[in-house]
């Protein structure tokens, strides 16, 4: 069978550390034969790095487009210009995967589901954490009944000091928002898996610009200082979601606040017959999966310990983004098909720009 042809939209920081090199190691699905990047300097090292010998560069993400050998498209942009490649994507003829979160607003997240219903082709969102081994397990668990009816879950997605200082991760017009929309989006979207639950019918959210801006707000970050006469988004924000079965959960996200334990792309759950907890993040030198459970008369931990590599970065055939990779290209092959469905991350993009709105205005919001 032909390999697939692939062409990158977007050759930055997550294109550079999870997609290309991810992707590089499947070369016997697939080939990287088209890069696209505003800053062209980027797009001709991401071509000469990852690329076929006659790959090619544009400045344009349109010309790429037109390129009717190219099968599938990898969305890698800032937020708010996932919507508008992605309908363009489609419109082309291309299996598209977008990097999370799908979207800067519902709005747009529907038009891209729109777009792609109508194009018969896949599309898929770069939720590369459910692929990690003991998110896996604990998803099979969840499946299986272990737990028992899951009716309160916490997701978390906070850091003590880790506001990204590269990119545009502060601009607010190109991004859409901080840490809620960057790494809030990875909790949510565990959880809501584990949950099997899609059905949202209120949400009440607060969004905090507190850190951000100090002068000396920027001290101990572990990226280094970052400019506070630049930052404009949040640095934290919390929203309590209530799900149409009377489940509940509770989303914690932060790039700095004056907290002691890090998450990151953590879930905690609570069921009728077992609880289970995710620790992933900067607090945990290794990932952890536990258990909680009644046993013979007595309350008893199960602990489970995962592999500890830091997702995407250097990693090998059972990284989460190789094994992401992987899964998209079989699935465009006709094996099998995307772990991640559109449907369940637009919930999330709903659910995200809901807590942004309630905070605006005070008021809870109603789906």
């Amino acid at each position: 069978m032909a390999k697939l042809k692939i062409g990158i939209i977007g050759c930055g920081g997550i294109a550079n550390q999870k997609h290309m090199p991810s992707l590089s190691k499947l070369s016997d699905l697939c080939e990287l034969v088209a890069f696209c990047d505003l800053i062209e300097e980027r797009a001709v090292k991401a071509s000469k790095q990852y690329g076929t010998p006659d790959a090619k560069v544009y400045t344009d993400y349109k010309e790429l487009l037109a390129d009717a050998s190219i099968d599938i498209v990898h969305v890698l942009t800032p937020n708010v210009a996932h919507c508008p490649i992605t309908v363009d994507a489609f419109a082309a003829g291309k299996n598209v995967m977008c990097e999370k979160p799908m979207a800067a607003t519902s709005a747009d997240a529907q038009k891209m589901i729109d777009a792609w219903k109508k194009s018969g082709k896949l599309f898929t969102i770069g939720y590369q954490n459910r692929f990690r081994p003991e998110v896996q397990s604990l998803y099979k668990s969840c499946a299986n009944g272990d737990l028992g009816d899951i009716y309160y879950a916490k997701a978390h997605a906070v850091r003590r000091r880790a506001v990204p200082t590269w990119g545009v991760f502060p601009n607010k017009a190109l991004q859409g928002g901080g840490p809620l929309i960057d790494i809030g989006t990875h909790a949510l979207d565990m959880t809501l898996w584990m949950m099997n639950n899609y059905k949202p019918v209120s949400v009440t959210g607060s969004v905090f610009y507190k850190l951000g801006t100090l002068e000396n707000g920027p001290e101990g970050n572990v990226f280094g200082p970052w400019d506070p006469k630049t930052y404009e988004v949040e640095d934290s924000a919390f929203g309590m979601i209530k799900m149409e079965d009377g489940s509940a959960v509770y989303l914690e996200s932060a790039w700095a606040i004056n907290l002691l334990e890090s998450k990151e792309a953590s879930t905690t759950l609570c069921g009728t017959k077992a609880g289970a907890e995710i620790h992933s993040g900067m607090s945990f030198t290794k990932d952890e999966l536990v258990y909680n459970r009644a046993h013979s008369g007595m309350l008893t931990d199960e602990k489970m310990v995962g592999g500890g590599a830091v997702a995407y970065f250097e990693g090998g055939k059972g990284d989460p983004g190789y094994l992401e990779a992987k899964q998209w290209l079989e699935a465009v092959s006709g094996n099998g098909t995307p772990l991640v469905k559109p449907e369940q991350a637009f919930i999330v993009t709903q659910i995200l720009e809901a807590i942004y709105k309630s905070s605006e205005t005070g008021k809870e919001i109603l789906f």
